[in-house]
């Protein structure tokens, strides 16, 4: 990850959601599981993906992740709100980094920050697809911008 984990967007313009940490989310430690946290992870992602593509792209197209890169922090126990927000990085072909940031309400420090490594394939073939500009305008990003 980069040194501030926001990498071309920042935390205030990503996409957001809020989630309560329940019973079963806990480990033996007393707090969220790692595993879970991975969860949340791909989770903000897709519905990152399902709000700005329309369904017939939805259809055409669907995202895989390469890799996982995770940083833990400040633990989350049961009933504490997560907000998790992510936000995508820069793109090679048909990859591309997308950040997660997960920290509890108003926390001033993450409890989980992630990048993940994506790549966009063609839904019927498996093969993989060039990040387009029609990809990049989507999500409200400038294509020279985004760009390895």
């Amino acid at each position: 990850m980069n040194g501030d984990g926001k990498g071309a967007v920042s935390l205030e313009t990503a996409f957001t959601r809020e989630i309560f940490a329940t019973v079963r989310d806990i480990d033996v430690l007393g707090h969220v599981n790692n595993a879970v946290y991975l969860r949340w992870v791909q989770d903000v992602a897709v519905r990152h993906w399902r709000k700005v593509a329309s369904l017939e792209l939805q259809e055409q197209v669907i995202f895989v992740v390469l890799r996982h890169e995770i940083d833990y922090r400040d633990p989350i126990t049961t009933g504490e709100k997560a907000v998790i927000s992510t936000w995508l990085g820069k793109a090679k072909g048909p990859r591309f980094d997308r950040y997660v940031d997960i920290r509890k309400e108003g926390a001033s420090k993450f409890s989980a920050r992630a990048l993940t490594t994506w790549c966009m394939k063609d839904k019927k073939t498996g093969r993989p697809l060039r990040i387009t500009d029609e990809i990049f305008d989507i999500f409200g990003l400038d294509p020279a911008a985004f760009r390895e």
